[in-house]
Parts: structure tokens; sequence; C-alpha cells
């Protein structure tokens, strides 16, 4: 069997990648550095020249070939590595009539548990809303702790609302929801020390991208000084940067992202480094419905799993595959159906023209860029 095409397709905001075989067995797969699929598309176009007439099962050995040639990295060519990475592992379950999970060990659950986001433009909707997830069946939730427009405020008026924000779903809820913060790397060191500590009686399960992700030693200077879990990495694209950020003990939870950080291949591995220290993997779920069955084979095959997003919004886009991935509640199901499960339909795809996204400035009172 040898790999006879490979083809990127640009869907409303994500980009998908399907790489066929002389055998008739087609891969599929998903990239997710999801602010600039347009340069990754050129960059898998540009990959295809190494992998067409290669032999799709030798996995490994096609990610040290690319990845070490010519030593340049990044989070292009990472995205555009684990979309192709996610495809082969499709096309070797099919091969041998499996899922992606055996090949990866086999079952460590029956149903993956994910959370979901708390919304609402005042408290009273994050109340309700929090209710509202309670009862459709999720027992994980999790939260962004600021109003619209909060950088036009001081640092003391932030703290203060996200406080009165976590207060109050957690009034609505109780304590037998497990509640997560999503900081969506906002804050200064301070704020974020200043702000977590006065968080730590409402039971944080996380804490997550409290600062922007480029220095470590300054998100080791925040977990230092504060007593809530951290959970960061969603933005890492290898397995290096995992091990750094694993061996300065700075968080509790790792957030790699499947169609970023180097597929199945290098995923497995980032969470064998986790598991080695005792840490919980909390993978970074966005994008299609391809994503969502390429996460769930790896989340089953490892025995530090979490939690993940269960990325309710991409099940409007499930027309574009054959089989999507069955949610109930708060769980998926896992599915046993051969590699990923699931087949793109290219037939749909035209239905869902590329939505570029657009670079916006947010801006603080002063007119400074804040985040």
């Amino acid at each position: 069997m040898i790999i006879k095409q490979i083809k990127p397709f640009l869907v409303d905001r994500f980009l998908l990648v399907r790489v066929y075989t002389d055998q008739g067995i087609v891969g599929n797969g998903e990239a997710g550095l999801w602010a600039h699929q347009q340069t990754v598309y050129h960059a898998i176009q540009e990959l295809s020249a190494y992998y067409i007439g290669q032999d799709p099962t030798r996995i490994e050995h096609h990610y040290q070939a690319v990845s070490r040639n010519t030593h340049f990295m990044g989070s292009v060519l990472s995205a555009a590595m684990s979309a192709i990475d996610v495809a082969l592992w499709d096309i070797l379950g099919k091969s041998v009539g499996l899922p992606v999970y055996q090949l990866l060990g086999g079952k460590c659950r029956n149903k993956i548990k994910v959370f979901n986001n708390v919304s609402g433009n005042t408290l009273a909707d994050r109340a309700e809303n929090a209710v509202q997830n309670v009862a459709a069946g999720f027992n994980s939730l999790r939260t962004t702790p600021f109003f619209p427009n909060w950088q036009h405020q001081n640092s003391t008026q932030v703290i203060t609302s996200a406080i009165e924000i976590v207060d109050t779903i957690r009034q609505a809820i109780g304590y037998d929801v497990d509640l997560g913060l999503e900081i969506h790397r906002n804050l200064s060191p301070n704020d974020a020390i200043i702000l977590a500590n006065e968080l730590a009686p409402f039971r944080i399960l996380y804490y997550e991208d409290p600062l922007a992700p480029q220095s470590i030693d300054a998100l080791g200077y925040v977990a230092q000084h504060c007593n809530i879990p951290i959970a960061t990495g969603e933005r890492f694209y290898s397995l290096q940067q995992f091990k750094e950020l694993i061996d300065r003990k700075t968080v509790s939870l790792i957030r790699p992202d499947v169609s970023l950080a180097g597929g199945f291949t290098q995923s497995k591995k980032i969470s064998a480094l986790a598991e080695a220290n005792f840490i919980g993997v909390f993978p970074h779920l966005m994008g299609s419905p391809v994503n969502t069955a390429a996460f769930a084979q790896l989340v089953t095959s490892i025995p530090n799993y979490v939690l993940m997003e269960s990325n309710l919004g991409s099940e409007v886009f499930n027309q574009i595959v054959n089989q999507p991935v069955k949610r109930e509640g708060g769980y998926l199901q896992v599915s046993d159906r051969p590699g990923i499960g699931l087949e793109i339909d290219e037939s749909q795809l035209d239905k869902f023209p590329f939505q570029p996204r657009q670079i916006t400035e947010n801006v603080s009172s002063d007119g400074s860029i804040a985040h």
C-alpha cells in the first residue's frame, strides 16, 4: 500500500485533510492551527511531495523524516504534520479493521467525560446557563470569569468582577459539580496570583492559561504563589516543549492538541511523559467532528486523561462526516469502528465555505493592546 494523494480542504473555519492510497483506503485528519488555516493549507501541499509514494503505515518513520530533515519547526509545520499523522493512523486502523485506540494500547475507559462552557453577559445569565448545563447532564463546567469589555476596567475591578462571577455560579450549582476557569492568557503574573488566591475557597478544578504562553518561567512564578491547579499547553506544538513544562513542575494538567502537537504519534508520548509525573491530560479540543473523533480515540487509550471540551459547537457540522461521535449528556461514546471511526463526506463540504479569521485589536481604555 502506498500514498497516492493528499488533499487539504478549507471548510468553514476548519482545515480538513484526506490521504488517499492505492488500495482505496482513505485517511481523515484535521489541522489545529485555527488562526492561520490558509498558511497550514499550503504547508500540507508542500509536505505532500515527501509523503506521496510512501508506505502509509511507517508513521513514526515519516514523522521523524519530516521533522528532522531541516530542523525548521514551528506551529504551522506541526499542524500540517499533525493532520497527516492522524490520517495515517486512520489508514492503519482501517487496513487491519481496528479502531485507533486499539492500536494505541486498548481501552482505558468505556466513555469519555467532557465539560461544557458557562456563558452569559450578566450574573443572572451565568447562573441560569450553569443550571441548564447541569440539567443537560454535564457534571463538569468551565467559565471565563470576565464580562465583555473587561479590558477597559482596572485590575481591582477585573478581580472583583471575576470573584462575583465564580461565586454566582457556585451558588447556582453547588459543589457537586466540577468548575474550571479559562483565563485565556489575559492576566499579568501579579493579577493572576491575586485572583487565584481569592478564588481558592470555591474549589476550582483548574486555572487555565492565566498568562500568555511565551514564558514558562513567568508561569512558574504564578504557580509558586497560588493554590489552584494550573492547566496550560494548548499552543505548544512539540514533545520537547511539553517535557520542559513538565520538568519545571509548573502545572497539574497539560493541554496537548492532537491536531497541533504532533497527531497521535506525539500526543501518546506527551501523555506518557505526563503520566510518569502524575500530571493529568486535559486535551485542547476544538474544530470539526473529525477532530472530535480523533481526540476520542486518543483519550480512550490513555490512563491519565481528565476531561476535554464537549465541542458542542461542531455538532452543526455533523453532516460533513458519515458517522459523527455520539454524545450522551456530559459523555462522548467511544466508536469501535476502524480507524478514527468516520469518513469525511466530500460532497457536503461546499455547503460550508471557508471563513477566514480576521486579526482584530483588543485594546484597553488607554488604547494600548490589552491581550
